[in-house]
């Protein structure tokens, strides 16, 4: 299958940004997000527009529904129409949270895997299958989370790279939600950021949050993102190099030249760790 390949900085596609998008002609973006679960039974107008879309941009494909950590069976025949639509639109980066939200109904919220060895079996077995399902690796997002699970064996760190490693998958790094569970259940998020695997990171997220106290972060993609998480991400390009980067803003929209400038301040952060790379490269120096 002939995919565009996935580079830069990218944005979240919603539906009231496709005309202003179109009118501005997207040019400083290299590629779009969309979940499948909102376009797959999309006909008419809106998928009309979606094709406009994926036929010029790259597209990466972000689940909401899978509950790759739920109870119940993985949803095989959902799974099917999800590869066929990735295929119908060339996206070849799919990529789910690692948390879950269904028993027997769909919950509508993200909620944590305890952090114990026989989840880490189960969550990996049910991710290999779904990477034969939709033949393709996917990648799994660290996911933000309020309450910890009543019973666990190690922390998030060590769960997240178990996972990573038994699956045989990639990981998605939402920057912002290691800060949000940074300041949340107090630990060092750069700490975090660090202990990460490298080769494993495939695809980065940022997003802002609302502030609910000194101690409290909700995860709402309804803010600009803070200078602490601009921060999370350079680190996390210091570290480890740059990796395509989507700005995730889903409530509470702004005009499209504020998403716009958030969207370059990304591809700046970017273009200065490569600049920096070069020139250590070219004093002798090690590059990454």
């Amino acid at each position: 299958m002939d995919t565009p390949r996935i580079y830069g900085a990218g944005l979240g596609l919603r539906r009231e940004l496709m005309l202003p998008l179109r009118a501005a002609g997207a040019s400083a973006i290299d590629f779009f997000e969309i979940s499948p679960e909102n376009w797959i039974d999309i006909g008419g107008q809106w998928a009309r527009e979606l094709r406009w879309f994926t036929e010029r941009f790259p597209f990466v494909a972000h689940g909401l529904s899978l509950s790759l950590g739920g109870p119940s069976p993985l949803e095989e025949g959902f799974l099917r129409r999800i590869r066929a639509f990735l295929d119908t639109h060339r996206i070849a980066l799919y990529t789910e949270h690692l948390a879950y939200c269904s028993d027997g109904a769909h919950l509508y919220d993200l909620l944590p895997i305890p952090f114990t060895q026989e989840a880490v079996h189960y969550v990996a077995a049910r991710i290999r299958r779904t990477q034969n399902v939709l033949e393709r690796r996917i990648a799994v997002e660290n996911a933000s989370y309020y309450v910890q699970a009543p019973i666990s064996e190690m922390d998030e760190l060590s769960f997240l790279k178990a996972v990573l490693e038994e699956a045989d998958c990639d990981l998605h790094l939402d920057v912002n939600n290691v800060y949000v569970n940074g300041v949340n259940h107090g630990y060092d998020p750069r700490a975090f950021v660090l202990g990460l695997p490298a080769d494993r990171i495939v695809y980065l997220h940022v997003a802002g949050h609302d502030r609910d106290g000194p101690d409290l972060i909700i995860d709402t993609h309804g803010q600009a993102v803070v200078y602490p998480v601009w921060d999370l991400l350079e680190t996390a390009y210091e570290a480890f190099g740059v990796f395509p980067t989507l700005l995730e803003r889903d409530f509470n929209m702004p005009s499209l030249d504020d998403l716009l400038a958030e969207v370059a301040r990304i591809a700046e952060l970017q273009k200065a760790r490569c600049w920096r790379q070069r020139k250590r490269a070219a004093c002798g120096g090690a590059a990454t």
